[in-house]
């Protein structure tokens, strides 16, 4: 029974120590060019597949674009990806990464990309709060699934953040708590 228990802890930790990982970055002030390259694709990807993301992207006054996040989670789970806020203008105003917890009936792994549309000033300057920015507290937000996206008009904007989950791979399946955190990078 303690073998199975150990396994049972082991394995979660290792998965969260994995999606936590920090991966190499570019020499300082070089960017990442192949993480923005990867946004942008992925929020291409975005406005193909949800076509009103546009009219949000058009109205944000920024976009923090995460283009491989990757979740994994047996009872306790783990995620971790890198991302780039856009300005209005597309131009690159910064490198983030989020990480994150959870805890429940969960089990499996995927890969996913997750985009922000930061709507208000404040929105907007969160993400370069020195602590890092927990998601969930501070501004308001509001996931938006495929359904609710194809409803959605520009008069009935009144969050500070829209998330859009979007191309899911893998299979991640189960009930959970789930806390997000995302810090700056620096480039």
């Amino acid at each position: 029974m303690t073998r199975y228990l150990r396994l049972f802890l082991t394995v979660p930790i290792l998965l969260f120590t994995m999606a936590c990982s920090t991966q190499q970055n570019a020499p300082s002030g070089m960017g990442d060019p192949e993480l923005e390259a990867q946004a942008r694709a992925a929020l291409q990807q975005l406005f193909d597949t949800a076509p009103r993301a546009r009219d949000l992207h058009d109205r944000a006054k920024a976009v923090l674009v995460f283009p491989n996040i990757f979740r994994a989670g047996l009872g306790v789970g783990g995620q971790g990806g890198r991302g780039v806020l856009f300005g209005p203008d597309g131009k690159v105003l910064g490198h983030f990464r989020a990480t994150g917890v959870s805890w429940g009936l969960q089990a499996g792994a995927q890969t996913l990309s997750e985009a922000l549309f930061l709507m208000s000033d404040a929105a907007a300057r969160q993400p370069f709060d020195s602590s890092g920015w927990s998601v969930g507290v501070g501004p308001s937000i509001v996931v938006v699934d495929a359904g609710a996206a194809r409803s959605m008009n520009t008069t009935t904007l009144q969050a500070d953040v829209y998330a859009f989950i979007f191309g899911q791979q893998g299979l991640m399946a189960g009930l959970g708590v789930q806390g997000q955190r995302i810090t700056r990078l620096n480039l």
